[in-house]
């Protein structure tokens, strides 16, 4: 299961009577990585637990095939739910994003993996915390609503603490973003985020 997530697929797997591993993260999707459950199966792995992040859907696919080769079951936490007007208005809302935000990057669109912007999460690049951090400062100071979507991996937190080393569930810890999209943001706000973002010129330094 993937550490980059709530706390809940956890607690749901340890309440099981199971004990949680958790694997890497695909840099894209944000979701559970194939290639890093492959590695992290041993013979006491009874399923693989994707989640569904953001509104971007795992590779199920690529988990299954990974899953059926050792006879595992893929049991998903949390299905997306289906498309209605609320998702597409934020469909709608992220494109516009998508066409105009400079200085971050993005959420990527997989067409064999439909996105319906849960949250509009973006990466702020540069070095780690200070810099996506301060990025978010000087938004809130114009009036963008903005956080951090997950603050702590889950195998950092003290419940469910592990000494591995996952780097793409760190580098997305220390740069992803999280901005307005959801059905009921206005254009105007749009507007103000473009603005506030474009402004800043991408990545904010921070004075060592």
């Amino acid at each position: 299961m993937p550490s980059y997530a709530t706390t809940g697929a956890a607690e749901a797997v340890r309440q099981a009577g199971a004990v949680p591993v958790f694997a890497d993260i695909d840099p894209y999707s944000l979701c559970l990585d194939p290639v890093s459950v492959a590695a992290a199966l041993t013979l006491r792995t009874a399923a693989v637990m994707p989640v569904h992040l953001f509104g971007h859907r795992a590779d199920l696919a690529g988990l299954k095939a990974v899953a059926a080769a050792r006879g595992l079951l893929v049991i998903e936490y949390e299905p997306l739910r289906p498309v209605d007007e609320d998702t597409r208005r934020r469909r709608e809302n992220a494109a516009y994003l998508n066409a105009r935000l400079t200085g971050v990057l993005t959420p990527p669109m997989a067409p064999e993996l439909p996105h319906s912007y849960g949250s509009y999460v973006v990466r702020v690049p540069g070095n780690g915390r200070p810099d996506r951090d301060a990025f978010a400062r000087a938004l809130r100071a114009r009036r963008v609503w903005c956080q951090v979507p997950v603050q702590t991996p889950v195998h950092r937190t003290a419940a469910f603490r592990r000494e591995l080393w996952l780097a793409e569930t760190e580098r997305a810890a220390d740069e992803c973003l999280a901005l307005p999209v959801d059905a009921l943001t206005t254009q105007r706000e749009l507007h103000r985020v473009v603005s506030a973002c474009n402004a800043l010129g991408g990545l904010l330094r921070v004075a060592a």
